[in-house]
């Protein structure tokens, strides 16, 4: 079956930064676009970052733009998420998750993905 496994949360510093990473199996990796997301206690999941299946193109929310950068190796399966410059409001659950390419035609960030992980919590300190 599909598993999507994240890891690379802890607890930093404001200033600081961390690289998340999102393993998939069960899945041809390069079919499908992949997404970052988070959600803090008490507000909504909101998207974070999106990339297409070659990698080639990127979404970002915009309070992550110039901070973090989301990249992908097809050949490890394993999509990253580099974030510099964290800030306390960056501190979340962030979830990875899959969507197949014929569903992200028209957008990175579709409103449905098909395959999600459990989460790695990111903690930034002020």
């Amino acid at each position: 079956q599909v598993q999507v496994v994240e890891s690379g949360g802890g607890l930093v510093q404001a200033g600081g930064t961390l690289r998340l990473s999102c393993t998939a199996s069960g899945l041809r990796f390069d079919d499908y676009g992949m997404g970052w997301f988070r959600q803090a206690p008490g507000k909504e999941r909101e998207e974070v970052s999106c990339i297409d299946w070659r990698g080639t193109d990127t979404y970002y929310t915009d309070s992550v733009k110039g901070r973090f950068t989301i990249s992908r190796d097809n050949a490890k399966n394993t999509l990253y998420l580099q974030m510099n410059s964290l800030k306390p409001e960056d501190t979340a659950m962030y979830y990875c998750a899959a969507v197949h390419w014929v569903r992200a035609t028209t957008t990175l960030c579709p409103s449905t993905f098909d395959y999600w992980g459990q989460g790695t919590q990111v903690t930034v300190s002020s």
